[in-house]
């Protein structure tokens, strides 16, 4: 408590921290469900009531609702109607040092990080924005229908009166049209001009083939847990360095993520997929795994398949390690393949399928690019490290030439 009464809060975070001591005083004696559902959701995009700061209201909250939610079922933990952005916030209360609580094991509130019954899947940005746009569509269109159902029963006598008048005009314009067309020369037609014909556009420039058309990021697990329905992956919600409003995206603490599903489960221990680096292919096309929307993929190293082997998918597998100072979103290439990726790789052009086979790992644990091995590159050879922009080479833990995928 000590730390945090020494801290600097400006005149706006002190009056909301008042909001919710009161809000958390009102909880003793009113915590209904709509009370509940609402502060879930207040929670949902907050690390603390203030977002990211620590105070004494996370601990006032803390300490209103940890003997309730010790009680909770796992369904009301974690369930599709229950409220897990609270157990969220209690456990990490109750575990950071920022607190200061000291709460012993037994008092605490038990959360296990791998029963989650139930993943929210993640709101399809572009599609959202279009369901927007027609409902206000709809609802322009159906508020002019109305208006000019009203403007037609004013009116209908005055459009009589002014059809009746306007044959009488017509009438008139006609004759004295008439008399006038017998006193001119008829006269000629001016001929029209040839119109020049568009000039075809110019054919795109041939794409150079390169590895650099792959989009390689750093990436940064927030967290990992086992897909609902797949008992070979895992869902994680990944930071790669994309703008807010980008397709297939959400924001997480603050962050703009996106979720992939990766094929580890069993592979890799689920604690070890937590709050980690990887790198990513960012540009695959999205596809959904029994439900869940994948948007990217994280790269992962295994022993080469022998000639005549199976693959079976057994390992050992190894998570491709940036360096520790990169940062989220930080552009990775080969040494040598430096270049533009596409935005989306066309699966038809399997850019991935020619390339990927070039992807291994060398005597010294480094990733790398073997441009020998690929058929599309005929006639040129090499080894190109995998590094970031910033200079740092990514590597494995043990597994030398082995397939990178």
């Amino acid at each position: 408590m000590a730390a945090l009464d020494a801290q600097k809060l400006s005149p706006a975070e002190e009056k909301e921290i008042q909001q919710w001591l009161s809000k958390a005083e009102s909880l003793k004696s009113d915590a209904s469900d709509s009370v509940l559902d609402a502060l879930n959701n207040d929670l949902a995009t907050r690390s603390t009531v203030l977002g990211t700061k620590p105070s004494k209201a996370d601990i006032a909250l803390y300490e209103t609702l940890a003997p309730l939610v010790k009680s909770w079922t796992p369904e009301q933990r974690t369930g599709q109607q229950g409220r897990p952005n609270i157990v969220r916030h209690l456990d990490f209360v109750q575990n950071s040092p920022f607190f200061g609580l000291n709460v012993s094991d037994a008092d605490k509130i038990a959360v296990n990080p791998e029963e989650i019954l139930y993943v929210k899947p993640p709101v399809d940005a572009k599609a959202e924005k279009e369901r927007l746009k027609k409902e206000k569509a709809a609802a322009a269109a159906a508020a002019q229908t109305a208006a000019q159902t009203t403007l037609v029963d004013r009116t209908k006598e005055v459009a009589a009166s002014v059809v009746d008048k306007a044959v009488e005009v017509k009438d008139a314009v006609a004759g004295a049209v008439a008399g006038e067309a017998q006193k001119q020369q008829p006269k000629q037609k001016k001929e029209k001009k040839e119109k020049k014909g568009r000039e075809p556009a110019p054919p795109p420039a041939p794409t150079v083939l390169s590895p650099c058309l792959i989009d390689l990021r750093v990436g940064h697990i927030l967290k990992a847990i086992k897909h609902p329905e797949a008992d070979s992956l895992y869902v994680s919600t990944i930071a790669m360095g994309d703008k807010p409003g980008t397709d297939d995206t959400t924001e997480v603490d603050g962050q703009v993520c996106r979720t992939v599903c990766s094929g580890l489960n069993g592979l890799v221990p689920l604690e070890e997929m937590q709050g980690r680096k990887v790198v990513v292919v960012c540009n695959l096309k999205p596809v959904k795994m029994r439900g869940i929307k994948s948007s990217a993929m994280v790269l992962a190293a295994s022993p080469k398949i022998k000639e005549g082997e199976a693959d079976d998918h057994k390992g050992p597998v190894e998570l491709v390690n940036p360096p520790a100072d990169a940062k989220a979103g930080e552009r990775v290439y080969f040494e040598g393949w430096a270049g533009e990726p596409e935005k989306v790789l066309n699966p038809k052009k399997k850019i991935w399928e020619t390339f990927q086979p070039g992807f291994t790992t060398t005597d010294k644990l480094e990733v790398a690019f073997d441009a020998g091995v690929v058929e599309a590159l005929e006639g040129k050879t090499g080894l190109g490290k995998l590094v970031t922009e910033s200079g740092g080479v990514c590597t494995v833990a043990s597994l030398t030439g082995a397939q990178v995928r």
